[in-house]
């Protein structure tokens, strides 16, 4: 995700939107890091609360413990199943949106192009006219059409 370096601007919507890009790739990798820690934590704190000990009591504390970090520890994994899932969107949608960059540029271009072409088209337009004129112009006084009449 580094657009900041492509755009070579340094300036404009390409600088705001590499940014934001930057940004949110701060925010997924901390949200990544928030997760697999809470899940390394609450394994940590599952595997303490169930063990094995000589007596062999459990209370309904313990218990209520193990439930709770297991479901916090479902709960970061589903978290970062969420995470890939939106990392797959932004794959996809940023691949659009780079497409129609291009595609924008490609039509700018081609406005460019028929710009000139149409001011090249008037310029021999005007010629065209012109030299016709001129040769209206030449053929009405020549010497051979006056004579042909006479």
């Amino acid at each position: 995700m580094s657009k900041a370096g492509a755009s070579g601007a340094g300036s404009g919507p390409t600088a705001a939107a590499a940014a934001a890009a930057a940004q949110k790739q701060k925010a997924l990798l901390q949200r990544v890091d928030a997760d697999v820690a809470n899940i390394v934590d609450n394994f940590n704190l599952l595997i303490n609360v169930a063990r094995v000990n000589d007596p062999p009591i459990r209370n309904s504390q313990e218990a209520f413990q193990m439930e709770m970090r297991a479901a916090r520890m479902v709960q970061a994994a589903d978290s970062l199943l969420k995470l890939v899932s939106e990392l797959k969107q932004n794959a996809i949608f940023s691949g659009f949106a780079s497409l129609n960059e291009n595609v924008d540029r490609r039509i700018e271009v081609f406005e460019q192009l028929e710009e000139s072409t149409e001011r090249l088209l008037e310029k021999i337009g005007e010629e065209a006219a012109a030299s016709l004129k001129e040769l209206e112009t030449h053929y009405y006084s020549s010497v051979l059409r006056t004579c042909q009449h006479d």
